[in-house]
């Protein structure tokens, strides 16, 4: 009967502390933020892959509004992002005893610059970067881009999330 009486007290302080805004599972805090703008990010690499401005920006935009009960705006919002794609690169990163590569590593890396017009000490411009290893003997097209893209672009944008709103 102890033992029922006690999860019912943390049933009841938990839904208590969601809906007052207290905790949020996401580990996000937004503050007084009701609306997010975030910019097309284009692509500066000496490296151009045609579909990573877009897709690195919608992935942007639907971390946050997944996570978060901002609204997405076009102008003014209240936390706003901008920037660039500065690199995209592939580097030979393991050598055989053939002396050729074994494994190589996409690297992508995000200039951002973040402004919370509420509370400008939270404003920030940083780099954040992340990279996907895969076999010399594959090409770096199709399902294997793709996935390279997903693992790549998944990190930075929860690196972007945590830096701004998670303060990590």
């Amino acid at each position: 009967m102890k033992k029922l009486f006690y999860i019912v007290i943390f049933i009841a302080t938990t839904i208590i502390s969601i809906g007052c805004g207290a905790y949020s599972f996401t580990g996000g805090n937004t503050g007084n933020a009701k609306t997010i703008q975030v910019d097309f990010f284009p692509n500066q690499a000496p490296l151009i892959e045609p579909t990573l401005s877009q897709k690195f920006t919608l992935d942007l935009q639907d971390l946050f509004t997944r996570q978060t009960n901002l609204t997405l705006v076009k102008a003014n919002g209240d936390l706003q992002f901008s920037g660039e794609i500065t690199d995209y690169r592939i580097t030979p990163m393991s050598a055989t005893a053939n002396q050729t590569a074994a494994q190589n590593r996409l690297t992508i890396t995000v200039n951002v610059n973040f402004i919370n017009t509420l509370e400008e000490k939270d404003n920030f411009e940083k780099r954040f970067s992340f990279y996907y290893d895969y076999g010399a003997t594959q090409q770096l097209t199709g399902g294997v881009l793709e996935t390279a893209l997903n693992d790549i672009l998944e990190r930075i944008t929860q690196d972007i999330f945590n830096a701004s709103v998670a303060k990590w």
